[in-house]
């Protein structure tokens, strides 16, 4: 069938919308109509050739929208049914089987090598093969090839445009309280970095029950948002004493920590502002050969742990419908990030989000 689609054809090139052909979907795959996608770092990322995903691909992979048709093995879902299409996965190593489908043992080329599993494309434009299969979708189209592993179903009277995040930025932070550190009620967290998966952490620790919540950034605006979404307290990274500040804050430090930054200096702030016993995840996509120092005996004396988290360890058949449930309630109001733009506006969507004036940009595909 013909679509219409961004094509990123080169690094740091901006985007072209062409007129592609997809190909049916083969018995294990599903057929969607793309209503909406987010617009995610990651995204930002490979744009800029930063990672080793082949171009010319077709990218995105925060994508919401509709199923049309599904291969003769799946049963899953269902033409008609509401879908969002997340992080993809085997479904059969031994992470997947035992419901980490984060932690897959084949997510780099499941998600970041834009092909299928036998090196195949679903994309072209008459003679030339266009990379496909990013994160198992490639949603920056109209009509997009996803997987039962990476389909989730979501209610029909949920504002579809307004869903798509959920399936990697949203779910990423507030996975990472919620199911990584598991922050308990009454307990302190901070998170250095304010961006959409900063603050959704924020709004995770508050609908948690957290006491005290302090966020960090260099963005005063942002900060100023945290405030709004349940921040008790804000730091400005540029300020001098942050560590000490956040100690403060959570008497003998803080209980739980989260950096969204990548950056290893400020990962050794996270951990030094650990109270005793006290938990740092990490999740922020780090420089090529990076390296995290801190003292090795406040780590151990003090027993403070540090963890890798990936897409929030979330089982998203399982937790992107209870994001959609405390939203709905009133909990964790996700929606404050937005900001829309047309599918033509894709390229002013990507650099509001590089220079940081949209939090969570969604394009509205159709």
């Amino acid at each position: 069938m013909k679509i219409k689609a961004a094509v990123a054809r080169g690094s740091g090139e901006a985007l072209t919308l062409e007129e592609l052909e997809l190909e049916e979907p083969r018995a294990d795959e599903v057929l969607v109509r793309v209503v909406a996608t987010g617009i995610c770092h990651t995204d930002l990322v490979v744009i800029a050739g930063h990672l080793p995903t082949p171009m010319p691909a077709v990218l995105g992979h925060e994508g919401a929208g509709v199923v049309e048709k599904v291969g003769a093995d799946v049963t899953k879902v269902k033409p008609g049914d509401h879908v969002v299409m997340t992080f993809n996965s085997c479904g059969k190593c031994p992470s997947c089987s035992e419901h980490e489908p984060a932690y897959c043992y084949e997510f780099f080329p499941r998600n970041f090598f834009a092909t299928r599993p036998d090196e195949s494309v679903a994309l072209s434009k008459g003679a030339e093969s266009i990379h496909s299969n990013f994160f198992g979708q490639s949603s920056f189209a109209t009509y997009a090839l996803c997987h039962p592993t990476n389909v989730v179903k979501v209610p029909e009277d949920a504002d579809l445009e307004l869903l798509g995040p959920l399936a990697c930025g949203i779910q990423t932070g507030a996975g990472a309280v919620m199911n990584a550190l598991k922050v308990k009620k009454g307990k302190s967290f901070v998170v250095f970095g304010a961006g959409s998966v900063g603050l959704s952490a924020v709004m995770a620790a508050k609908a948690l029950g957290a006491g005290t919540i302090v966020a960090v950034d260099l963005n005063d605006s942002r900060l100023e948002t945290a405030k709004e979404l349940g921040a008790t307290h804000t730091i400005n990274a540029a300020d001098e004493g942050v560590v000490e500040k956040i100690r403060e804050f959570g008497g003998f430090g803080v209980d739980y920590a989260l950096d969204t930054t990548g950056l290893p200096a400020v990962i050794r702030q996270a951990v030094e502002a650990l109270a005793p016993r006290g938990a740092c995840a990490i999740l922020g996509a780090p420089m090529p050969e990076s390296q995290i120092t801190f003292d090795n005996t406040d780590f151990m004396s003090q027993g403070k742990k540090l963890i890798g988290v990936v897409e929030g360890a979330s089982q998203p058949d399982s937790f992107i419908p209870e994001l959609i449930a405390l939203w709905r309630a009133g909990n964790f109001p996700f929606d404050k990030l937005v900001t829309f733009y047309d599918f033509d506006q894709i390229n002013q969507a990507v650099h509001d989000s590089h220079e940081g004036t949209a939090i969570k940009p969604i394009v509205r595909i159709s």
